[in-house]
């Protein structure tokens, strides 16, 4: 099959399309407008620093100069692990293709990219959340469930508004 769509490094000239993405992945999980707004904004104010520091690293795909699918890791301080002396560790999130460009292999191109960033920065694993849809592409690629769980502390899923007063503070 040929390809008639490139991959390329996220600038912060694309978070607009990136947050595009985030919130037709949350609305196509089952997630409401009303649920999601505050979340994008909350991602907007995330994205504008940490592509800038590096601490996200995001790609896009693009066809005929439109941005079609994209994703993004999150490299979070974290304690090293046995295995790896890194103190951090990678989290690809908010792998999305635009449903017209699906079934063309886009998605796994994108994965294959971003796991190849990390075997380049020599991290000894990478972590991802997988939604129904994306879990097949994923255990083909080779991911395995771990033992990650979690408890949910509040009472509905909208975030408080101190979330995004947080993210301002470290912009």
């Amino acid at each position: 099959m040929s390809h008639d769509y490139t991959i390329r490094r996220a600038t912060l000239a694309d978070i607009p399309h990136l947050l595009h993405h985030r919130r037709a992945m949350f609305l196509e999980i089952g997630n409401s407008e009303e649920e999601i707004a505050p979340t994008i904004e909350a991602a907007r104010l995330y994205l504008d620093w940490a592509l800038a520091d590096g601490s996200c690293r995001a790609w896009v795909a693009v066809h005929r100069a439109s941005v079609i699918g994209g994703g993004f890791i999150v490299v979070a301080h974290w304690p090293a692990v046995p295995g790896s002396g890194k103190p951090c560790r990678p989290w690809i999130l908010n792998v999305y293709v635009e449903p017209a460009f699906r079934r063309r292999g886009i998605a796994h191109a994108l994965m294959e990219t971003m796991i190849q960033h990390c075997r380049e920065e020599n991290f000894p694993f990478v972590s991802l959340h997988a939604s129904d849809l994306g879990r097949p592409l994923y255990e083909q690629m080779g991911f395995l469930p771990t033992n990650e769980m979690r408890l949910d502390l509040w009472p509905s899923r909208t975030a408080p508004t101190a979330l995004s007063a947080s993210i301002k503070s470290r912009s």
